[in-house]
């Protein structure tokens, strides 16, 4: 079972940036792909950004257009979401989700290991 816990969240104002982070452990990370997930209040938990175990091919949901940057550190067990540009709609529970596999998945339900959730809060 792997153990995710979630960092970084917060209140910032639009246009500000902030870094999440999601700490692993209980499995070998680098076999590992993660992902970033958020939900936000009576809506579904949609994906925002996914990373290959490798760190060699990344996905990211057209909202994101060019905003956020996932990363992995896999000496340190430890994804990353830094986050730019932020708006309001960007508000939302934020979610660190991991799954032993050499493919990139992008679907949540592939996902069987995930975090307790960060809150991101944007003021407009």
């Amino acid at each position: 079972q792997v153990q995710l816990v979630e960092s970084g969240g917060g209140l910032v104002q639009a246009g500000g940036s902030l870094r999440l982070s999601c700490a692993a452990s209980g499995h070998t990370f680098s076999t590992l792909a993660m992902g970033w997930f958020r939900q936000a209040p009576g809506k579904e938990r949609e994906i925002v950004a996914a990373i290959l175990w490798s760190g060699d091919d990344t996905y990211y949901a057209d909202f994101v257009e060019g905003r956020f940057t996932i990363s992995r550190d896999n000496a340190k067990n430890t994804v990353y979401l830094q986050m730019s540009s932020l708006e309001h709609e960007d508000t939302a529970g934020y979610y660190c989700a991991a799954q032993a596999t050499d493919t990139l998945p992008i679907d949540r339900y592939e996902y069987h290991n995930w975090g307790q959730g960060t809150q991101v809060t944007v003021s407009s």
